[in-house]
Order: structure tokens, then C-alpha cells, then sequence
């Protein structure tokens, strides 16, 4: 046995064999619209498929980069494809899987200032060029007292603001007890919230009532404020959504934040979907409001066309979020922290470590230009909407909510049963994959138009699927 570690793989194997996988990946997105979406397999199958005992001896790379199609392949969904209206899109564009190539190759970590600078400086002026691409307000630039940040996911995002807001509350004496607590979401805010609550410590989470529309009541949030104020306990946070997961419901971001505000809850604004529309001036009034929250989140990773992961987050005061979530030990100090122009993002979120997630940002955002992400969002926005009035014209379906935004929700007239099964047929056609869902415990069937190769012969042939399959 040797002594001595093998030379690792260097540059030329790069460009022989990186040469090689980028013919693959083009050639998987020139011919993914072919492709079953759902795969055919058995749960299992692919784990079958891998040796029980990992290697000992070296393997050449041309057999490593042969099994993406031997075992990798035959257990993919694809996201990629035109025909996914499933869930949310997943969007991996080319601009986007170019950045993320550079971000591999550079090996940046950029948790402060000094470890990266260019890692940060070019994440500051996304963050910044994103706040005057959405319309956001001016205070969140990091040349305000806010700021962004690029977070993994929407969750995550959630869990943060939940810390801060618990700290905030608690003062710098945690002088009101942890139990007492209380975070507020609409019935149908996304999971997230409850799981980031009982991970920061909140004891009490109020599912607030929505309105026709799935909308939160104000009305009903000043009342579990009010009620719960008088139990003893103290309200903390309060969660408006914008686009909800179900039907992409829109809360009413002023009048919460007015709440927000004379009760003195931290108010998060949760876009994790819709954020991406605002490009479009037509759909901002939808965010209307938004200078009264305290946080904001969305992710270009859903509908901008860049890739997972990539969520921003954003404060109107970064002071609460740094006193949260700041902990310097002897190896992270560094002098040049205590510049002003400085920011240390490992203080802005949980992990300390930290990936090069704004190249990718940067690529898109050039590539496309804010036009050309704008007219795709309005293609998809329109393209749904058709889709929705064929549904609402026809007698044998009914729309379960409106359509603000490129997701449409319907229901067979036939009952559950109907609608379950005609979900099922339409996903095993293969070519066009929609997601289940219910709501007050009736299902209900939800297309999202938005994969960033979806044109409006995928969403024709998805009604008439839909058309021949009821």
C-alpha cells in the first residue's frame, strides 16, 4: 500500500471531462420535453442500482460520468420539462447553471468580508439591484439600515426572522418569559411558519381564519391579538403572504402591518413565489403595504429562472436581526469588520458557512435583462389565465380561487373521487405533471405555469388532456 496520496484529477481533466459534461446537460435540456416527467420506478430501485460497499480503489471519471445515465437518470423527475406545472417551478436556466459552474470552480466562502470579499460585495449590490427591480422600499438597500441577504430557502428565511422577532420581544434582559410568545400566520400560510416557530421557541402559533378568497381577515387577527393580550400572553409575530402555497392567496400586507405596528409584532412578508412578479408594475399593488413590514423573503430560485438555492432575504432594520444572530469567536474576528462598509453575512443566518449563490444571481439577471424575466412573467400570467377561463367556462369544472398571479386552481364538478382520478390521469400521460391538493378538506388540482420553457402549445395540450380525461 502506498504512502504517498494519488494526484488528484487537475486542470486538463477539467476540460476534458467538464467538456463532456456540459454536452451532456445540453443534451438532457434539448431533449427533456421528451422525457416521462414522473418516473417509472419502484421506490428502491435506484438505491439497487449502487454498490452496498463504497470504492477503495480510484475509478476513471469517464465511468463516474457514465452512470449519470446508468443510475442517475432513469430516477429523475424532471423539472426541467415544459410540461411541469407542478408545485412551483424549479427553474434551472443556462445563465444560471453557468454561474453556479464558476461558483464550483472559484470554491469561495465567503461567511465575512475577509474571507471573500468579492463573494459579498457582489451579493450586497444584488440584493440592492433587486430592491429596484421589485419596487421594494429604498430602506432595504444595504445602504439603509436594512439590508438583503441570500438565504437557502424561503424556510429558512422564515426561521431567522422568528429569531429575531423573539429577541426583539424578549429585550436585551429576556425580561418576558419564552412561553409567553405568540406568532400569527393565515390558516393557510406555508408550513414553514409552524416549523420555524417550534424550532425558535414559540409555544403558541395562531392559525388565523381567511376570508372567500383564502385571504387572512384582519378582523380575525386583531381579535386573537386582543384575546391573547388579555390571557397574559405576549403577541410577536405576524406572517402575511403574498402568493400562498395552496392558491397563491394574497394577504392584506397594509392592514397587518397597521396591526403589526399598534401592537408592536415583527411583521414578516412571505413572496416566496409571487416576489418574482413584481417586476411587473401591474401586480405590485398586490404587495401593497410593504413599507410597513419588518422583513420580507422571496426566491428567484421559484420563477426568476435561477437555480435552487437561492432565497432573498430582507430587513427593514438589520440592527435586531445582527443582535440575534451575531457570535464572534477568536477565529472569526477580524479587524476589517468594523468597517461600516462591511458586512458579515454569517451573522445574517444560521449556518456559518456560506456559497458563492450570488454569481448565479448575477449571470441571470445580465443574461436576461429585467425585460426579458418581466415578459416571461407576463407570458406565464397570461397563459394561466386563459387556461382558467377555458376551466371556468366549461360546466364540468369549477375554479376553487382567483388567479393573480400563473397558478390555476380547479375542481371536477363530478366530486372528490373525480378530481382525484382526473389528477391521476393527467399524470400519467407523462407529458404534463400538476400537483394534488385540498383545501377545507375538498381536493382541488393546481397547475402552475412557470418552467421557463413552457410556451403556450405545453399548456394546450394540457387542456386537452384535462378536456379528454374528465
Amino acid at each position: 500500500m502506498s504512502s504517498e496520496p494519488p494526484d488528484p484529477p487537475g486542470p486538463d481533466a477539467l476540460r476534458r471531462h467538464g467538456h463532456a459534461l456540459i454536452d451532456w446537460i445540453a443534451d438532457y435540456l434539448e431533449h427533456v420535453e421528451a422525457e416521462r416527467i414522473q418516473p417509472d420506478v419502484a421506490p428502491g430501485a435506484i438505491h439497487a442500482r449502487l454498490p452496498a460497499h463504497p470504492p477503495e480503489e480510484a475509478e476513471p471519471l469517464e465511468r463516474v460520468l457514465g452512470d449519470l445515465d446508468e443510475v442517475v437518470r432513469p430516477g429523475l423527475t424532471h423539472w426541467q420539462s415544459p410540461g411541469w406545472f407542478a408545485y412551483f417551478p424549479g427553474n434551472g436556466s443556462v445563465p444560471s447553471i453557468l454561474g453556479e459552474l464558476a461558483a464550483a470552480g472559484l470554491g469561495q466562502q465567503g461567511m465575512l468580508w475577509a474571507t471573500s470579499p468579492a463573494c459579498t460585495e457582489l451579493e450586497m449590490r444584488m440584493m440592492d439591484w433587486l430592491v429596484e427591480l421589485l419596487g421594494l422600499p429604498d430602506e432595504w438597500k444595504t445602504t439603509g439600515p436594512g439590508g438583503g441577504v441570500i438565504q437557502t430557502t424561503a424556510s429558512e428565511a422564515t426561521h431567522v426572522a422568528l429569531v429575531a422577532a423573539r429577541d426583539r420581544a424578549r429585550g436585551p434582559e429576556r425580561a418576558v418569559p419564552l412561553e409567553r410568545l405568540v406568532a400569527y400566520g393565515s390558516s393557510q400560510a406555508h408550513s414553514s411558519l409552524e416549523k420555524g416557530a417550534r424550532i425558535a421557541g414559540f409555544d403558541h402559533v395562531r392559525a388565523i381564519d381567511v376570508d372567500d378568497a383564502f385571504a387572512m381577515r384582519p378582523d380575525a387577527l386583531a381579535e386573537a391579538i386582543e384575546a391573547d393580550a388579555a390571557r397574559g400572553l405576549s403577541p410577536t409575530f405576524v406572517c402575511s403572504t403574498v402568493g400562498t402555497t395552496g392558491t397563491t392567496a394574497i394577504d392584506p400586507v397594509r392592514r397587518v402591518g397597521e396591526l403589526a405596528r399598534a401592537h408592536g409584532l415583527w411583521h414578516h412578508v412571505d413572496a416566496a413565489y409571487a416576489g418574482t412578479a413584481m417586476l411587473c408594475e401591474e401586480l405590485r399593488p398586490h404587495q401593497d403595504g410593504l413599507e410597513l413590514a419588518d422583513s420580507y423573503v422571496f426566491n428567484p430560485h421559484k420563477w426568476m429562472g435561477v437555480g435552487f438555492d437561492c432565497s432573498c432575504f430582507y430587513v427593514a432594520d438589520r440592527r435586531p436581526l445582527l443582535e440575534a444572530m451575531s457570535i464572534v469567536p477568536p477565529y472569526l474576528r477580524a479587524d476589517v469588520s468594523e468597517d461600516a462598509r462591511v458586512f458579515d453575512y454569517r451573522d445574517w443566518h444560521v449556518a456559518l458557512g456560506r456559497r458563492f449563490r450570488a454569481l448565479k444571481l448575477w449571470f441571470v439577471l445580465r443574461a436576461f435583462g429585467a425585460e426579458g424575466i418581466r415578459a416571461r412573467v407576463r407570458a406565464h400570467v397570461r397563459l394561466a389565465r386563459e387556461l382558467a377561463s377555458k376551466l371556468e367556462a366549461d360546466p364540468r369544472f369549477s375554479l376553487v380561487a382567483p388567479v393573480p398571479f400563473a397558478l390555476v386552481c380547479f375542481r371536477h364538478a363530478g366530486g372528490p373521487e373525480a378530481t382525484r382520478a382526473l389528477g391521476v390521469a393527467i399524470d400519467a400521460t407523462g407529458h404534463s405533471r400538476i400537483t394534488p391538493s385540498e383545501i377545507e378538506g375538498a381536493p382541488f388540482l393546481r397547475v402552475s405555469v412557470g418552467q421557463i420553457t413552457t410556451e403556450a402549445r405545453h399548456v394546450e395540450r394540457l387542456w386537452q388532456a384535462i378536456d379528454a380525461l374528465a
